[in-house]
């Protein structure tokens, strides 16, 4: 049992008993941003009233977090853009070329189980803002040089870095705007700043087209320009490092959120269990290791699927064409994750979910199926059902990561982690679907993205199925949407017998809940 809770990191969690005997003095959501000024960590331990922050409360950390999203977009849509350009540039094939694919995404399965993980339960939110930007910085730095020995090799340890600079961000960023407001917009919240991500992932690809792509040299084997756009984002992200050590980041520990779950409607009976037992955790955890692989496959691979449905154009150009086609196919799905942010505001996210992935399939399967230009001319109808599925790949990734979290309570940063080093999907997947694209062209070989959908769909067909009455108690909650408001038929309200602050300390205790033993 002991060997249980070091591999989940449960020993390093508030237990049930420290939170109850802290909230008879419950701080206020006003002193927990007032401490934060002094930008001191904060125990994990500690209930610091962010538990209770209100959506004003929390629009400037969360627009500063959202930042973060824009930058690992950006960082996203060069690499897929680099993939095709080191194809012509160092002489590889498409298979070889996902070793760029397999470094990014497969520090993503280290970082987050192992020193981002660890370092944020530790640390807090902040330091571990910082301590991503920093990694990112060292791995964008080290771009230079490996364009200098046109090395792959480099370029992959590079993006490695780079990875394990963004895995620790997305260990930190993700939960926090899931958790960091209102539990009732906490997908809305979430999908909302992840649109800014898409943006960026529009202007990367965009950028290559107009600077990168641009000055290639004659025979288009020239990587200047890559060391120069990598230098200047190590020096932004460098000086974006600084910017949040003095940014307003109200500290929300892990024993806010086991007081926020007792604070929430259908609370009552509120059950704490080991992590190892919340079993809908560790189903989004698939779902999102099928999913982020089977998204990241068709991203790596777009620019060959359009080069090779454009066999009227000479490969170069069409790497070009496609560099612009895939900014559009981008643009897709920055307005998909809008508009499904927007469906979120006055719908319920499961069925939110529900829709776009069962689309998803859709598209994809008509994007293997169709051939337009019957392999001579141009195939317009397979491109655009493959842009079509990108606009319903937009709101997958946070959706599955908020609904995912929805009950964790004092388990939720660990449960963020586990989620984050899902997204190691994307090393894997592409290296499969790259391979047999070799073999069979890139629109046949999409039928190994196709099968990991479907992996991923079981997962909202559960949640509506299952877990609808208890996602639905997090989405009709008040807590958060004015300060010191609670649920009435939560326990906090039980114990109280009030709707607001919990009386004392001795009814708190009288009403302390059972402890799972490990």
């Amino acid at each position: 049992m002991g060997l249980s809770r070091k591999l989940f990191g449960e020993e390093q969690e508030p237990t049930l008993d420290e939170v109850h005997q802290q909230q008879g003095r419950r701080p206020s959501a006003a002193e927990v941003i007032a401490v934060d000024r002094r930008r001191k960590s904060v125990s994990n331990r500690q209930v610091t009233g962010a538990s209770q922050i209100t959506t004003r409360q929390s629009i400037v950390p969360v627009t500063l977090v959202t930042l973060l999203f824009f930058l690992w977009g950006f960082a996203y849509g060069l690499l897929d853009v680099l993939n095709s350009r080191f194809q012509v540039a160092l002489h590889i094939t498409q298979g070889e070329s996902s070793g760029l694919q397999a470094a990014y995404f497969g520090a993503y399965f280290i970082g987050p189980l192992t020193y981002s993980g660890w370092f944020l339960r530790r640390f807090g939110y902040r330091y571990t803002f910082m301590l991503g930007l920093s990694i990112y910085c060292v791995g964008a730095l080290m771009f230079w040089p490996s364009a200098v020995k046109r090395s792959f090799g480099g370029f992959c340890g590079s993006m490695f870095i780079v990875g394990s600079g963004l895995s620790t961000l997305e260990t930190s960023a993700n939960p926090y705007i899931a958790v960091c407001g209102p539990p009732k917009w906490s997908e809305f919240r979430l999908e909302l700043s992840q649109s800014f991500q898409a943006v960026g992932s529009v202007v990367a690809p965009v950028l290559a087209s107009f600077v990168i792509f641009k000055n290639v040299g004659e025979n288009g084997e020239s990587l200047e320009s890559v060391q120069w756009v990598y230098l200047g984002i190590a020096i932004f992200v460098g000086l974006l490092a600084i910017v949040f050590y003095f940014a307003p980041i109200p500290e929300i520990s892990d024993a806010d959120m086991a007081d926020q779950a007792e604070m929430t409607t259908e609370a009552t009976g509120y059950v704490d269990k080991p992590l190892k037992n919340h079993y809908t955790l560790f189903f989004g955890v698939a779902a999102q290791f099928s999913y982020v692989g089977a998204q990241v496959g068709i991203a790596s691979y777009f620019i060959n699927y359009y080069t090779q449905a454009r066999p009227d154009e000479p490969v170069i150009s069409a790497q070009h064409q496609g560099a612009n086609y895939y900014a559009i196919a981008q643009s897709l799905f920055a307005v998909g994750r809008f508009s499904a942010a927007g469906l979120m505001y006055i719908t319920k996210p499961r069925y939110v979910l529900l829709a776009y992935q069962t689309l998803i399939m859709i598209f994809i399967a008509a994007a293997i199926g169709v051939d337009t230009g019957h392999g001579v001319k141009a195939n317009w109808g397979g491109l655009s059902m493959l842009m079509i599925v990108l606009f319903f790949e937009s709101c997958i990734f946070p959706t599955i990561f908020t609904l995912s979290l929805r009950g964790l309570g004092r388990h939720t940063k660990r449960g963020a982690s586990f989620l984050v080093a899902s997204v190691c999907g994307g090393a894997v997947i592409p290296a499969i679907l790259g391979n047999v694209a070799d073999k069979i062209g890139t629109r046949k070989a999409m039928v190994v993205p196709l099968a990991f959908f479907l992996i991923s769909w079981s997962f909202p067909i559960y949640l509506n199925i299952w877990k609808g009455k208890e996602l639905d108690a997090y989405r009709d909650s008040h807590v958060g949407t004015e300060e010191g408001a609670i649920d009435p038929d939560s326990r906090m309200a039980s114990i109280s017998g009030a709707h607001g602050v919990v009386a004392n300390e001795k009814d708190v205790e009288a009403g302390k809940v059972e402890v799972k033993s490990y």
